[in-house]
């Protein structure tokens, strides 16, 4: 690791003393990141990434190596645990590709391959139209009383309505606005790391509760009508962090919208947040998808939809058991890819 990083600053012709100003850090801890006397912690990870344009999953795979390394001197038990890690992952992978989802993934997959083959009609337009409903029906799903229309008047016309709340107002133009991030972050190919995620949640929270905007919570959290009980505020960071150590390590093995599902399901379970945990799960299961290619799998507000939506969250939660809510975002999206092709065509 701190080869990668010294070569990485070289190559990019930057001085210690430069690193360790955008790192916020001392020029003398840099030194001893990169001859090996002291390993930067999991924040300054992220950052080291993004300055140095690292691959952050090959940078955080080193930084994990050398952590073990240290952590447990005993070598033999360095080669069991990996041992285990490696057979746990054969097992996820196992579980995660169950058949009973190749049905929707092959017409998930079809469908996607019609829509590259029409990428040439795709319109701004189209787009802003379905991103605007995104943005009425994720509200809709966390009790915003926002019609489509209203929501409409809000976002691209600046309006306010009469009897509706500020916060409500709020909701859609945040999240409109927090659209627009991650299609910025997917066209300038950035890689989704804890920064992403928490400037996201600052979007959301923006002028609603600003105090806790781009903050992990620090109370504890119950979940209205669900019998899942979120981590207790201590464990949020150390949860976060393993979190995007699965993320790195299986988003090249696993299919891009069950990544998408599961990164979803994974996040709102430890619930971070005080408030707007299913909003930014939504846009980041969205950030994937739309990194692969493929488009905003949009969840209807409707009752039974929204129902239906919370009963199998809550059945990966209490249960442990993932199928029925990944299976459900895999027919979202492929209801998704269908209207949008129908569009198109």
């Amino acid at each position: 690791m701190k080869n990668l990083i010294k070569s990485k600053r070289v190559q990019r012709n930057l001085k210690t003393r430069e690193l360790a100003q955008l790192l916020g850090i001392d020029q003398a801890l840099v030194s001893k990141f990169e001859s090996g006397q002291r390993l930067p912690t999991r924040e300054q990870i992220d950052e080291i990434a993004h300055h140095l344009d690292i691959d952050p999953s090959e940078l955080l795979a080193q930084w994990l190596k050398e952590k073990l390394m240290r952590e447990l001197s005993d070598y033999t038990i360095v080669s069991r645990a990996l041992e285990l890690i490696q057979e746990e992952q054969q097992s996820y992978n196992k579980n995660s590709t169950d058949q009973s989802f190749d049905v929707t993934l092959n017409l998930i997959n079809d469908l996607k391959s019609q829509l590259d083959s029409l990428r040439a009609f795709d319109s701004y337009r189209i787009a802003q139209a379905l991103e605007l409903e995104y943005t009425f029906e994720s509200n809709r799903i966390e009790g915003n009383t926002l019609t489509l229309k209203e929501t409409d008047m809000v976002v691209n016309q600046g309006l306010t309505i009469s009897g509706k709340s500020m916060r409500e107002h709020l909701e859609a133009i945040n999240h409109q606005e927090a659209i627009d991030y991650i299609k910025d972050l997917v066209h300038r190919k950035v890689k989704l790391t804890e920064r992403e995620l928490l400037n996201l949640h600052n979007l959301i929270l923006r002028g609603i509760i600003p105090e806790y905007a781009g903050k992990y919570r620090d109370v504890q959290v119950m979940i209205s009508g669900s019998k899942h009980m979120p981590p207790s505020p201590l464990k949020v960071k150390e949860q976060m962090e393993g979190l995007f150590v699965w993320y790195h390590k299986n988003q090249r093995l696993i299919h891009p919208v069950i990544l998408a599902a599961e990164f979803h399901q994974r996040l709102v379970t430890i619930h971070p947040f005080v408030d707007g945990n299913g909003r930014v799960s939504r846009l980041l299961m969205n950030l994937i998808l739309l990194q692969h290619g493929y488009v905003i799998a949009n969840i209807k507000g409707d009752h039974a939809i929204r129902m239906s939506y919370y009963n199998c969250l809550e059945q990966s939660q209490v249960d442990h058991s993932k199928k029925d809510f990944i299976q459900f975002i895999l027919e979202v999206e492929k209801d998704c890819l269908t209207r949008y092709l129908s569009v198109l065509s």
